[in-house]
């Protein structure tokens, strides 16, 4: 799945145009082998929400945005991949200043939250990157901790 990482802004728009899309692309990177209830283990289940999933066996619900970033957000996905790629397309990255403006977020403060929340996301505690982080990124190396404030901690 990383070899899909869209390399123009072109290729992201086809890529993750919709919600639809955003949420199919999470989906295929929580269950690649396809669903599986965290309760019980079941592989069977069906679409109650657009971001839930119901085990057919058990019941439960189950989100896949639960857990990540995007948990509880009333911001379209689209947007989120977006700041994603903006983050990680850049060679030097991006500020939260150039989020606040390419993304029209209501204030520069919330561009920083996604910014740091997105950073937190792709740095594990040690200072290297994420396994989720290498599937957005095509940099080899990993972010250095003083990059992301783990040298501040």
């Amino acid at each position: 799945m990383a070899d899909d990482f869209p390399r123009t802004q072109r290729e992201f728009d086809a890529r993750f145009g919709t919600d639809e899309a955003c949420r199919a692309y999470l989906v295929q990177l929580r269950w690649p082998e396809g669903f599986r209830c965290p309760k019980c283990g079941h592989a069977k289940a069906w679409p109650v929400r657009d971001v839930r999933f119901q085990c057919a066996a058990c019941g439960r619900q189950t989100s896949v945005t639960a857990g990540t970033v995007f948990q509880d957000t009333r911001t379209p996905l689209t947007q989120w991949f977006r700041a994603m790629w903006l983050v990680t397309s850049q060679k030097t990255g991006t500020s939260a200043r150039t989020l606040h403006q390419l993304l029209g977020l209501g204030s520069y403060q919330t561009a920083w939250v996604w910014l740091h929340k997105l950073r937190r996301a792709m740095c594990g505690p040690d200072g290297t990157a994420s396994r989720a982080a290498s599937k957005w990124t095509r940099r080899s190396s990993a972010p250095s901790k003083r990059a992301y404030g783990a040298a501040a901690r």
